[in-house]
C-alpha cells in the first residue's frame, strides 16, 4: 500500500494534503482505490458547495461498487478535477497526483492536525484487512 507522507487520512479512506494556509487537496487513498478496482465514474460538487465535515460530497463508482466520498474538514469546494469525468481511471493511476478530486477552503484548518497520521491510517488498514 502506498502513502503520501504529507497527507492525513480519515478513516473512511480519503487523503488530505494543504496546498496553502486554509485550501487543502483531497483524494482516496491507494488502499480505497484498490479496494475499489477499475473506477468508471466519478460524482463531484458544485464548486462553491459547502460541506460539514464528515458529510458526503461526491460518489466514485468502479466496476465493483459505488462508494460515497466524505470531505473530512467542514470547508467549501474551491475546485473539483474536471479531467476525471473523461478519465476517472486517474485515480487508479495516481491517486495522489493526478487522481486527486477536489480542493477546499476549511472553515477550520487546524482541524487537519486531528485526522489520522499515514502511520496511524496504515494501522487502521491493518486491522481492516
Amino acid at each position: 500500500m502506498k502513502l503520501d507522507t504529507h497527507a492525513r487520512y480519515a478513516p473512511s479512506h480519503e487523503w488530505v494534503r494543504p496546498e496553502e494556509e486554509d485550501v487543502f487537496i483531497l483524494g482516496i487513498s491507494d488502499h480505497a482505490q484498490h479496494s475499489l478496482g477499475d473506477i468508471v465514474f466519478v460524482d463531484l460538487p458544485s464548486i462553491g458547495a459547502h460541506f460539514s465535515a464528515k458529510a458526503s460530497f461526491g460518489v466514485i463508482e468502479s466496476v465493483k461498487a459505488a462508494s460515497d466520498v466524505y470531505l473530512p474538514l467542514e470547508g467549501i469546494i474551491v475546485e473539483i478535477n474536471e479531467a476525471l469525468s473523461d478519465h476517472p481511471e486517474q485515480i487508479n493511476q495516481d491517486c495522489y497526483g493526478e487522481g486527486w478530486l477536489v480542493r477546499f477552503k476549511a472553515d477550520n484548518p487546524g482541524a487537519w492536525d486531528e485526522l489520522l497520521s499515514p502511520e496511524a491510517y496504515e494501522a487502521q488498514v491493518g486491522t481492516e484487512e
